[in-house]
């Protein structure tokens, strides 16, 4: 693509980017909008507390695992080919979900929706990114990109919640396919088709998938079960060390094969390594986070589920409210400033509840807003960094790379304070009521798994920050039109 050929504002990229939003949304629904239909599931279906885990776990784990495969091959194949074999896979597996009868066959069309996932969400900030050539209007549309996404991840319990009150459960699902078509018509009419000049035609190597994949899955499965079964069981450890020795297993093989699935020296270029830092930063933070704060309004507070969703309202306010503020904002101070300005408010978000959080909701409030601004900023600059650190034909794998780090770093986010929980806290954490030692046991609880998500997304933030020092930061423009 010539640069003549890029739209010069996002009004005129309007149609692509509807589509591609579209694409983003699905993924973000589909994050959230079952939660708050599993025990409706689990009744309809007689699933068993392991079956409902696996309904939402098949999807993320599938999702995760599945990312850098296929990021591979959109950016051998096609990237819009690829997205839309995906939408069109979504739709279909959204379908099937009006025929399922069983916990098993559930979990199987959320799998196969974790798989059209991969193949598409990465897609979406590839393609935004590809579509422009001016760095501001990038920014521009993967805020508003991932805007919509956000908007739907905040809805979707409530929604749902609503949906139930008046429908079946899948009703929730059968919504991606009147969703997937949008996005389909989106990609199709304002996405140029795949250019053979634009892709590379290296195989894809079998085994380095293999192994990059499996790494994956692992690594997104212990997590869950260093929460469920506690740190105590040799499962989590099990599945841990697999996952390390998958790793290393990856790398070696990344570093001898001749055409290799993921170009390690690509990963190591400070854009890409310091923007992946800050991703994984980011993801260590929210989920982590997330899970503690929602824990202690409900548990040891005694909020109501919707008292307790009102209580994380701070942070889905900055999150939806942020969005215009984005591009100014870097356009002032530059990528690199505002990708480690970001990156640091998360930091300060995380020691504020370490030390403050104990004591009453406004140190949560404060910690929730700080992190979601920080999120904000440092998320989306991040994200581009990693593209704008590529060649131009591996922006897919880049995609797939951020979106990979995001989904690792949550899972490890969440095993970090699920395992602290079940190393202090002694009885069943859910059983009410506390006696008064458990509610000390919680709170040092949340103060150790604080301070343990601090110092290691600090440590992130600060290897990113000695990454990139140095690297050229070109501000980005601000075209007048919109």
């Amino acid at each position: 693509m010539s640069t003549t050929d890029h739209p010069t504002s996002l009004r005129e990229a309007w149609v692509a980017l509807s589509g591609l939003s579209a694409v983003f949304l699905v993924e973000m629904l589909d994050t959230s909008v079952l939660t708050v239909a599993l025990p409706t599931i689990g009744r309809d279906l007689e699933a068993s507390t392991v079956a409902l885990q696996w309904v939402t776990g098949a999807y993320g784990v599938v999702f995760g695992g599945s990312m850098l495969v296929f990021g591979a091959v959109a950016d051998r194949f096609g990237r819009r080919r690829v997205m839309l074999a995906g939408l069109v896979l979504l739709g279909s597996a959204s379908l099937a979900t009006a025929f399922v009868t069983t916990a098993a066959e559930l979990i199987a069309v959320r799998a196969v929706m974790g798989v059209a996932a991969a193949m598409t969400t990465p897609g979406s900030i590839a393609l935004a990114f590809r579509l422009f050539a001016d760095d501001g209007l990038r920014v521009r549309a993967t805020t508003l990109i991932s805007t919509v996404g956000l908007v739907g991840l905040a809805v979707g319990p409530t929604a749902g919640g609503l949906v139930l009150a008046v429908a079946p459960w899948q009703v929730l699902l059968l919504v991606n396919v009147p969703i997937a078509v949008l996005a389909i018509v989106g990609v199709r009419r304002g996405i140029a088709a795949d250019r053979d000049d634009d892709l590379h035609r290296d195989p894809v190597e079998v085994l380095g998938a293999a192994l990059g994949t499996a790494t994956i899955v692992l690594a997104l499965v212990a997590p869950t079960l260093f929460v469920d079964r506690g740190a105590g069981s040799w499962a989590p450890w099990a599945a841990t060390g697999a996952a390390v020795v998958g790793a290393i297993g990856f790398v070696r093989r990344e570093r001898t094969a001749r055409r290799p699935l993921l170009d390690l020296a690509l990963v190591a270029r400070p854009l890409v390594s310091g923007g992946l830092a800050y991703k994984a930063a980011a993801g260590l933070a929210t989920a982590g986070l997330g899970y503690v704060v929602t824990l202690q309004l409900q548990l040891e507070w005694g909020w109501s589920p919707a008292a307790a969703a009102l209580g994380m309202l701070p942070q889905v306010v900055v999150l939806l409210a942020a969005g215009p503020f984005v591009h100014p904002y870097v356009a002032r101070v530059g990528f690199g400033r505002a990708a480690w300005s970001g990156a640091v408010a998360i930091v300060v978000g995380l020691g504020v509840y370490t030390v403050f959080g104990t004591h009453g909701y406004a140190g949560v409030a404060v910690a929730l807003v700080l992190v979601a601004a920080g999120l904000r900023i440092s998320g989306v600059v991040a994200a581009v960094n990693v593209l704008r650190g590529l060649p131009e034909n591996r922006t897919s794998i880049g995609a797939a790379l951020v979106d990979t780090a995001t989904e690792v770093s949550s899972g490890a986010g969440l095993a970090v304070a699920g395992t602290v929980l079940a190393a202090v806290f002694t009885g069943t954490i859910a059983t009410q009521p506390w006696s008064a030692s458990q509610v000390v046991e919680f709170r040092e609880a949340v103060t150790i798994a604080g301070g343990v998500l601090t110092v290691a997304a600090a440590v992130f933030v600060g290897w990113a920050m000695l990454r990139t020092r140095g690297v050229a930061d070109d501000r980005a423009s601000a075209p007048t039109a919109g």
